[in-house]
């Protein structure tokens, strides 16, 4: 759980507070900071009063998007940082089409993890 910076920050279009992802995903908030603190999901400090948030795009509907842990573990058996990692989450990758989050969303995580593992070479 990191301090943002405003690069970043530009990047993410939305942002959910830990008891609204709770809320969506019919758990208690204590389960949602276990996922940030497993790895399964990204949280940072935003915001006037510094509060934990996670990108809207790492949940869909009911349930954490399809493919986010497994990316975010190959980025971070690379050695990225909760910043690089979501810096390349959010950045348009032209031969992806969109953003590598955009493409977990729409149930396209074999190309991401795969562009994740090329990154290891």
């Amino acid at each position: 759980m990191t301090e943002i910076d405003a690069k970043i920050d530009a990047l993410v279009p939305a942002w959910l507070h830990l008891p609204d992802i709770a809320e969506m995903l019919d758990v208690e908030v204590t389960r949602v900071r276990q996922l940030v603190k497993e790895g399964q999901l990204i949280a940072v400090r935003r915001g006037e009063n510094r509060t934990l948030q996670v990108p809207a795009a790492f949940i869909d509907g009911s349930k954490v998007v399809k493919g986010l842990a497994g990316t975010l573990t190959l980025l971070r058996d690379d050695s990225f940082t909760d910043e690089e990692m979501l810096e390349w989450l959010f950045t348009p990758d032209p031969s992806l089409p969109g953003t590598p989050a955009q493409a977990l969303s729409e149930n396209r995580g074999t190309e991401v993890k795969r562009r994740a593992q090329a990154l290891a070479v």
